[in-house]
């Protein structure tokens, strides 16, 4: 059975096909600069090989067709006909409440989809482009929504409701709803079938690390506090967005630097974080080479970014009572050692050691990084969200018959 997962966002598409017979990657690659001059169709070919393919990208439309001609192309095509695809999954960033599993994308499912825009409104509608294309070019493939906020809906109230006046919850549906779901429930499930230990009784911390940031505690195999809330700007220090932050902070800049809602938004999204606290970039790769460069600022970002992560780490810890297994993932968390050590460096009295010569050695492994001495494992796991929505479709597929 093939199944087709489409992650769209506002000017891109990334895509990856599956054979779930055999659980094996068919195709992938992604659509980047919708709508701008100079968009392309950047795929992988089974040998690791990238190409790239330019192409006016007008609109998310186009692109799919691009895709889908794509992968029946005689070039670079592996299928030998769209008929073979069973069925399409879809990444959809934001649930709501109405949402605490996976779902068959119905005119009913459509329709909720698009109340929850107001929470989520750079993402959801360029979600829904996609589930309405596929519709229009493959209108029999049943068509599946998988939800990044609907593993934390285990979330218990005094861990999602803001200290704001109770009504604007039922009002506005102002409360946390955490994102990155599809992730930890990845991550949080893999490590214990890694380590050979059932999900029950276990305390997990999974840190997914990247542009974006978030950390998750996970105890009988659910979610029980998440550090992103309404949107995904609480929380960690990440790539552009601020996390944390005093809200009367926000209304004083914004009184001082005349800033109206679309500027304080695009402040707090894409000028903060590790650019804006370093002013060299957003990336943690150009970040680490300004560090030891010896640049001031830069120092400071690198030393608010762990502490942040260090910070929850420790918070969760308090939450669930202990923890038994934290996770490094995402492309910092699975790529970047000086992170995973100086996360764990100052935890020995929570029962975390690490052994720093074989995390030095790792990037983007499934590894036991922990000592056989600590009380604490430390892994690291490299998510795969995409195989998460391909086997979450999958299962939805065989309910169906």
């Amino acid at each position: 059975m093939k199944i087709l997962v489409l992650n769209c966002g506002s000017s891109s598409i990334k895509y990856k096909l599956f054979d779930m017979d055999s659980k094996e990657v068919m195709a992938q690659g992604g659509i980047e600069k919708i709508g701008l001059p100079g968009s392309f169709l950047k795929l992988t070919l089974p040998n690791d090989e990238k190409v790239v393919l330019e192409k006016d990208i007008p609109e998310h439309t186009v692109g799919i067709e691009f895709i889908l001609d794509t992968l029946v192309s005689k070039e670079y095509g592996c299928i030998g006909s769209l008929d073979e695809i069973s069925s399409v999954g879809h990444r959809v960033v934001h649930g709501g409440e109405k949402f605490n599993s996976s779902v068959l994308i119905t005119d009913e499912v459509i329709q909720q989809m698009v109340e929850c825009s107001d929470l989520a409104p750079l993402h959801n509608p360029a979600n829904l482009k996609g589930i309405y294309t596929i519709s229009k070019l493959l209108p029999e493939v049943p068509q599946i929504g998988v939800f990044d906020t609907a593993f934390h809906q285990t979330m218990p109230e005094h861990a999602y409701i803001y200290a704001l006046p109770y009504e604007f919850y039922p009002k506005y549906g102002v409360r946390r709803y955490g994102f990155h779901g599809t992730s930890h429930r990845y991550v949080s499930q893999r490590v214990c079938d890694f380590l050979g230990v059932d999900p029950q009784g276990k305390r997990i911390i999974t840190c997914h690390i990247g542009n974006g940031g978030s950390i998750t505690a996970v105890k009988d195999g659910k979610s029980v506090d998440t550090s992103m809330g309404l949107t995904p700007v609480e929380g960690l220090m990440m790539g552009t967005r601020c996390g944390d932050v005093d809200a009367g902070a926000l209304i004083f800049l914004m009184e001082k630097e005349g800033l109206d809602t679309n500027g304080l938004s695009d402040l707090i999204n894409k000028k903060s974080g590790v650019l804006g606290v370093s002013g060299v970039s957003s990336d943690m790769r150009e970040l680490e080479a300004a560090c030891e460069a010896g640049n001031p600022r830069a120092q400071l970002a690198h030393a608010i970014y762990i502490y942040r992560i260090k910070k929850y780490v420790g918070a969760y810890a308090a939450a669930m009572g202990g923890v038994d297994i934290i996770v490094f993932t995402g492309g910092v968390g699975e790529n970047q050692q000086n992170c995973r050590e100086e996360v764990c460096e100052g935890l020995e009295f929570m029962g975390v050691e690490i052994n720093k010569e074989l995390n030095a050695r790792i990037r983007g492994e499934e590894v036991l990084i922990s000592t056989p001495e600590s009380r604490v494992k430390v892994a690291i796991i490299p998510t795969d969200e995409e195989f998460m929505i391909a086997s979450d479709t999958l299962e939805i597929l065989k309910q169906m018959k």
